[in-house]
């Protein structure tokens, strides 16, 4: 069937297009052209939609939420709903966790997280981690290692950002315990050469890399940063952005490790589609974050984003989610290991969840961005949505909604087998 695409020469040509499949409608995994084609969403919006594009609930919340109040500006009224979005993410965020802040973006959140902070902590500092991905503002992007392409062009960035090495063990070709030892020790480096403790107001790390080639922080490394962090009074701040509201099959991909962040970056999963994001911490600290210091004009406005997010934790509550992606991640990371063993190009396969990743390799074990773009390009000719990432361009991300089914996980690999087989 050919559909009549409309034209695009209006939109700028800053953004990049994995497809020019122009959707109009979303159910579940898929989404559907005028004309009624259909492709497998295994991006879910780059995280998204954890809880599938248009689920009947939170469709019919919208709605019933649409007909009385759209927005009340926070600096002059309190939204409803965003009080009680407040008291649900108390419920599932750890007990110290106890005060909420609300904007539009991860990219927002984090910045609110460095200035909470800096705030609260009297230092200006940060360190973060190679291959991070925190946004494409100007301070997030200073925070952004990941790739070039964000920051190219637009250098000089903010001072006062430290990178050290993420314990990538397959990059580094080392095992997990050797690969956290180095890292441990290229931390304390970090901070007799570069930055003090006592001048370092956090430390900032995403539990899973995420544009930086879904990688998975060993537990016994973000223990170690728990432990650094109080010696020193430096706060430790977890961006869940991406790993967040179930991807992992937690709600919080740091419950894994049992470590206690002391703020909780959020967005993407947290509205269903609907641009809301939120840092999370102590009463302690946010009492040290003077008022009108910072604020938006959207941030906890909005009585639909608010009614979104609201309406997405009791969806991941009530509908076995989380368990779910537990049991799809392991079919998903089972499957993918069988293909591993004849496709050697396949050089590593990893995840947590529905977090997956498979990463690339040539004949001498570098990184092969152009095998991965060409598997990518042949799932999307085939109806199956995958993105890529990673610092080299190597790495294939599989990020399914959360509702996704074992058969539709098994239509997904079927189609990315027949691409392993064709590019060959």
């Amino acid at each position: 069937m050919t559909t009549q695409l409309l034209s695009t020469e209006l939109l700028s040509p800053v953004w990049t297009h994995l497809s020019e499949f122009q959707a109009v409608q979303g159910e579940g995994v898929y989404l559907y052209d005028a004309e009624g084609n259909r492709c497998i969403d295994f991006t879910s919006g780059i995280g998204v939609v954890n809880t599938g594009h248009c689920h009947p609930r939170i469709v019919a919340a919208l709605q019933e939420q649409a007909a009385t109040l759209l927005f009340g500006q926070m600096n002059c009224v309190m939204p409803k709903a965003t009080i009680e979005l407040a008291e649900k993410l108390n419920e599932i965020t750890p007990n110290h966790i106890n005060r909420f802040f609300f904007s539009n973006s991860g990219a927002e959140a984090t910045e609110s997280a460095i200035k909470l902070a800096k705030a609260a902590t009297g230092r200006s500092n940060v360190v973060v981690f190679q291959g991070s991905f925190h946004g494409r503002t100007h301070l997030t992007m200073a925070m952004t290692t990941s790739k070039t392409a964000y920051r190219y062009k637009y250098q000089p960035l903010p001072a006062g950002i430290f990178v050290a090495p993420f314990p990538y063990s397959f990059y580094y070709g080392w095992d997990e315990e050797t690969t956290v030892n180095f890292c441990k020790k290229q931390l304390d480096l970090l901070f007799q050469g570069q930055t003090a403790p006592e001048e370092t107001a956090a430390i900032i790390i995403e539990p899973v890399l995420g544009e930086g080639g879904y990688v998975p922080a060993p537990p016994a490394f973000l223990q170690h940063l728990r432990e650094v962090c109080n010696a020193h009074g430096i706060l430790l701040i977890i961006d869940e952005v991406q790993s967040g509201f179930g991807r992992t099959g937690k709600f919080f991909c740091f419950e894994h490790s049992q470590v206690s962040p002391d703020i909780i970056v959020m967005a993407k999963g947290l509205g269903s589609g609907l641009p809301i994001s939120a840092i999370a911490s102590t009463e302690q600290l946010m009492a040290k974050w003077p008022a009108g210091t910072h604020g938006g004009t959207y941030g906890g406005g909005s009585a639909i984003t608010a009614t979104a997010a609201l309406t997405t934790i009791k969806i991941l509550q009530e509908e076995n989610l989380l368990e779910n992606t537990v049991q799809r991640g392991q079919q998903l990371i089972t499957h993918l290991k069988q293909l591993q063993t004849r496709f050697q190009m396949m050089g590593d396969v990893r995840g947590v969840g529905l977090m997956v990743a498979v990463e690339f390799t040539d004949d001498d074990g570098e990184p092969d961005a152009a095998i991965t773009a060409k598997v990518i390009s042949s799932c999307v000719n085939e109806g199956l949505l995958l993105l890529g990432c990673g610092s080299y361009k190597n790495v294939v991300r599989w990020i399914p909604p959360l509702v996704v089914t074992e058969a539709q996980i098994e239509a997904g690999l079927q189609i990315f087998e027949n691409a392993l087989e064709e590019v060959l």
